[in-house]
């Protein structure tokens, strides 16, 4: 019998990746700090972030799945802006360069424990200042990490992507895949049988 799956999430852009690839899954938010430790790497920030989630909402005879999304320009990562100010800031710093998106999944069953990080490079175009604070006028990056959301309107700044559009999202669904059929989520069973009912 296949385990019931568990989102350590409060966000709907995972919540609709999830309900994308047609599995079925309740949802428990983990409330955990999410302080940057000292000397501590993006890598080893945005896995353990994703660990932690998993493992603060574990339920038995279940499968808890945790993500953390960390957008890193020159080694530092960009947290979500607190104002007009900062996100006009944030998105300057970004016009006109590369820049990585990490993004980490664990899933935990109460004993196995797997995690992946997926970092892909997104290219952005110039942006000016006047458009940058139009943006922040539709108030789509206020809850964004760097300041903007791939899958919305910030998606016109994108000239180019390297790697999983997904994991830049919130969830790269390829890996997120391979770690629920690892811990014995029978994905298969919900797609065929229809049902795309997430709790």
């Amino acid at each position: 019998m296949s385990k019931r799956l568990i989102l350590a999430s409060a966000s709907p852009r995972r919540r609709t990746l999830l309900e994308q690839i047609a599995v079925e899954f309740d949802v428990a938010p983990a409330d955990i700090d999410e302080s940057v430790h000292p000397d501590e790497t993006p890598t080893h920030y945005v896995q353990r972030l994703a660990v932690s989630k998993a493992q603060a909402v574990f339920q038995a005879g279940a499968v808890v799945l945790g993500a953390d999304t960390a957008v890193v320009i020159d080694d530092e990562i960009l947290g979500k802006p607190c104002g007009l100010t900062q996100g006009v800031t944030m998105l300057q710093r970004l016009s006109g360069r590369a820049h990585e998106v990490l993004t980490a999944i664990a899933a935990f069953d109460g004993e196995r424990l797997e995690s992946r990080v997926v970092t892909s490079m997104v290219h952005f175009r110039s942006v000016d200042a006047e458009e940058a604070q139009m943006y922040w006028r539709t108030g789509e990056p206020a809850d964004k990490a760097g300041g903007y959301g791939i899958q919305g309107i910030g998606g016109i700044f994108v000239e180019r992507l390297e790697g999983s559009y997904s994991a830049v999202v919130g969830l790269p669904l390829e890996q997120t895949e391979q770690l629920l059929r690892l811990l014995d989520i029978d994905t298969w069973s919900t797609r065929i049988d229809g049902r795309r009912t997430p709790n």
